[in-house]
C-alpha cells in the first residue's frame, strides 16, 4: 500500500489530470468556524469513490480547549477512520491524505498509517518538509491499534469455537 502525503493544491492538480486509479483518500479540512478556512472541503466526486472526510482544525494539545476540544473529542472519528484504513488496504488501495498545505494534519495520518503497518512512520517525521501534528499522529496511530486488537481477540475466540 502506498501512502502519499497532499496539499488542497496538490490533490486539485491530480483531479484536474489524472488521479490516480485504485486510490482512497483520507481528506482533512479546517472547519468553518476555525480562522484559517477558506474552502470546506476538496470535492473527489467523480475522480474518487473512497474519501473520508475529517473536519478539524489543525491545533495542539495545550490548546484543544481554546477551540472547544478535550483530548477525546479531538479527532472523535479517528475508530471510524481506522476501520476505513483497514478497508481500503484489504481492498488493495493506495491512499493519499490530504490536508491544506499538506504538512501537519495528513503528514501525521500518513506517518500513523506507515508506522502501524510498516513501522516507518519515522520517515514522516525525519523529513524536512512535513510538520505532523501530534495530537493526529497519535489519535490515528491508538486507533488503528485497537482496530488490530479487536480483529486478534475475535480470531482467537472464533479459532476456541472451532
Amino acid at each position: 500500500m502506498k501512502v502519499t502525503i497532499c496539499s488542497r493544491n496538490d490533490v486539485n492538480e491530480l483531479i484536474k489530470n489524472t488521479f490516480p486509479q485504485n486510490t482512497a483518500v483520507i481528506s482533512f479540512y479546517s472547519p468553518t468556524k476555525s480562522p484559517k478556512s477558506k474552502e470546506p472541503r476538496v470535492d473527489y466526486s467523480g475522480v474518487c469513490d473512497r474519501v473520508f472526510y475529517i473536519g478539524i482544525p489543525d491545533i495542539d494539545i495545550e490548546i484543544l480547549g481554546n477551540y472547544g476540544y478535550t483530548y477525546e473529542t479531538y479527532l472523535a472519528e479517528a475508530d471510524e477512520l481506522a476501520k476505513f484504513i483497514y478497508e481500503v488496504r484489504a481492498e488493495g488501495r493506495d491512499i493519499i491524505c490530504q490536508c491544506d498545505f499538506g504538512q501537519s494534519r495528513s503528514a501525521a495520518c500518513a506517518a500513523a498509517i506507515l508506522q502501524h503497518f510498516e513501522g516507518r512512520g519515522i520517515d514522516i517525521f525525519a523529513d524536512y518538509r512535513y510538520y505532523p501534528n501530534q495530537l493526529v499522529y497519535h489519535k490515528v496511530f491508538d486507533a488503528l491499534e485497537r482496530v488490530t486488537k479487536i480483529t486478534n481477540h475475535l480470531k482467537e475466540n472464533a479459532n476456541e469455537k472451532q
